[in-house]
C-alpha cells in the first residue's frame, strides 16, 4: 500500500525522514529533497510538468517522500500529485534502486533510451548523471537501494572471478516471471518490514540474511550484462567445504551472517559454495543457515528457558515474527517452542 503519511501511526512515522511540498519553488535541490546518503553530492531536482502549476500554492502536499535507512538497506516511499520531471546531478551513483510502482507510471530516461515502470513492471537503476524521471499524475512508488559494492561484491564470488566492466541491469522488471516475481515478493515484504519498529530493520541478524537474499534474487531474477555467465555450468566443490560453513554458521549464528562470510570462512566461491549445498544437502546456504538458527533455538530452550523467553530467543536468532518462529519451529521439530520450554521446566 502507498504509505499514507496522514493515516500512518506517528510512532512509525518517526523511524523515517519525511520531506513534504506543498508547490513548486519546494522542489528544488535546497528543499532537502534529495538523496540522503553520506558523502554523496547526488541531488533530485523536482519539476512540475505543467508550467500553468509553478506558482500555485495547494493546501496539500503535491510531493511526499519518506526514507529510512537500516544496514546497508535505504528504503523510500513516494507519492506525486501531478506529473513531475525529476533531474539527477552530481556524481555517479553507489546504489542500485529498485522500484516498484504502488500507483499509476515513472519512465526512467538514461543516456537518450527510456524504459516505463508501471504496476506490472519495475525499474532496476543506477541514479547518476544524465538520468531523468517523467512521473505521471497520482503517482506512487517504493524504492529499495541497494550498494553497488556489494550487488558486484557478491557477483565476482558467484562467477568467481573479477568483474571486467561494472554491472548494468536491464531497466525494465517484468514482476511476472521466475525469480522477478520471487524478487517482487521479496520487496514487498522489506519495505513493509521497515514499517515496523519491532520488524527485521531493527534485528541486524534478520537482516543481513534478508540481505543476502534480495542480492541474490536480483541477480539471479534479473537480467544484467552478466547472466549469461551465471547460467554456465559449474565447478566441482568438495564436501569439506560445507562442514567448515556450517560450523561457521553455528558459531556466528547469533549475529549478522553475509554469505560473502560463509563462503570466506569455506574457503571457496560463493558460486561453488551455493553448488555444493545443492548437491549434498539439497537446500541454499541460506536455508542451510535457517535450519542451524533453529537448531540453536531448539538447544536454548531446551535448557529451561521460560515461556516469556521464547519470542527473546527467537528474535536472538533472527526471527522477528513469533507466529513464523513457530510455524517454521514446529515444521522442523514436529513441536512449538512453548512445548519445548514445558517439557524443560518439568525435567
Amino acid at each position: 500500500m502507498p504509505f499514507d503519511l496522514h493515516a500512518t501511526d506517528p510512532s512509525i512515522l518517526k523511524m523515517f525522514q519525511i520531506v513534504q511540498a506543498r508547490f513548486a519553488e519546494e522542489l528544488d535541490g535546497s528543499s532537502r529533497v534529495s538523496e540522503r546518503v553520506v558523502a554523496s553530492n547526488r541531488v533530485y531536482r523536482y519539476q512540475l510538468r505543467d508550467s500553468a502549476l509553478w506558482r500555485s500554492k495547494f493546501v496539500k502536499p503535491i510531493f511526499r517522500l519518506a526514507t529510512r535507512t537500516a544496514g546497508s538497506i535505504l528504503t523510500s516511499y513516494a507519492d506525486s500529485r501531478f506529473a513531475t520531471e525529476v533531474f539527477v546531478d552530481g556524481d555517479e551513483g553507489d546504489l542500485f534502486c529498485f522500484t516498484t510502482m504502488l500507483r499509476g507510471e515513472m519512465t526512467l530516461v538514461r543516456n537518450g533510451d527510456a524504459a516505463t515502470g508501471t504496476m506490472a513492471h519495475g525499474l532496476a537503476w543506477r541514479p547518476g548523471p544524465g538520468t531523468r524521471l517523467l512521473i505521471g499524475d497520482d503517482t506512487a512508488r517504493a524504492n529499495v537501494f541497494f550498494k553497488v559494492t556489494e550487488l558486484e561484491d557478491a557477483l565476482e564470488h558467484l562467477l568467481d572471478e573479477r568483474l571486467r566492466s561494472p554491472l548494468e541491469f536491464v531497466p525494465v522488471i517484468d514482476w511476472s516471471q521466475g525469480l522477478a516475481a520471487s524478487l517482487k515478493c521479496q520487496l514487498d515484504l522489506i519495505t513493509c518490514e521497515f514499517k515496523r519498529p519491532d520488524g527485521m530493520a531493527s534485528n541486524p541478524v534478520a537482516l543481513a540474511s534478508m540481505t543476502d537474499l534480495l542480492i541474490s534474487l536480483a541477480l539471479h531474477g534479473v537480467p544484467h550484462n552478466y547472466s549469461d555467465r551465471l547460467d554456465t555450468g559449474l565447478a566441482g566443490a568438495l564436501p569439506a567445504y560445507i562442514l567448515r560453513a556450517e560450523e561457521f554458521m553455528r558459531v556466528k549464528s547469533a549475529e549478522p551472517i553475509r554469505m560473502v562470510q560463509v563462503a570466506a570462512a569455506a574457503g571457496c566461491s560463493m558460486r561453488s559454495l551455493s553448488a555444493v549445498f545443492q548437491q549434498f544437502r539439497g537446500k541454499t546456504p541460506l536455508g542451510a543457515l535457517h535450519a542451524i538458527r533453529l537448531d540453536q533455538a531448539h538447544r536454548d530452550l531446551s535448557r529451561g528457558a521460560n515461556s516469556a523467553s521464547v519470542a527473546t530467543v527467537g528474535r536472538c536468532y533472527g526471527f522477528t515474527n513469533p507466529a513464523r518462529f513457530t510455524n517454521a519451529f514446529r515444521r522442523r521439530f514436529g513441536e512449538t517452542p512453548s512445548e519445548v520450554v514445558r517439557r524443560a521446566t518439568r525435567s
